[in-house]
């Protein structure tokens, strides 16, 4: 089984673009919290790059953006390639199958509400929403 499941923040904006067949593909860097005690001089988070593809990408590129929360299901793919000099490279990809929203967040602009995978527009009776 090759599942993987990682909850953390953007750190930037996901990057949408199209394939030449117009299939849509989103990467973004996602900070996630190491477990444990912080020790002096150590990285307290792992950064990871993350692809989706297709409906997974457009909705990531079209909600999403950075310092939000999010949890992702995935996988992981090994890829090799030869670089220029003609040494055989490797590389460990995340792709995301699965993207949701993990925090609950009102948005300031347009007073839109998300939680869960869903977005909900908020109006004035809503206040004593737990989200």
């Amino acid at each position: 089984m090759n599942k993987i499941i990682l909850l953390g923040r953007l750190v930037a904006d996901p990057e949408t673009r199209y394939t030449q067949s117009n299939i849509a593909m989103t990467r973004f860097k996602l900070a996630v919290n190491r477990q444990g005690k912080k020790e002096e001089g150590q990285p307290t988070a792992d950064f990871f790059q993350v692809t989706a593809w297709r409906h997974t990408a457009e909705f990531v590129g079209k909600y999403f953006s950075k310092g939000q929360q999010v949890l992702i299901e995935g996988y992981l793919r090994n890829n090799s390639y030869t670089d220029k000099e003609g040494n055989k490279r490797y590389s460990d990809d995340i792709h995301a199958s699965q993207v949701y929203f993990a925090d609950s967040k009102r948005g300031t602009d347009n007073n839109v509400a998300t939680t869960g995978n869903s977005i909900y527009q908020l109006n004035e009776n809503d206040e004593d929403l737990p989200f």
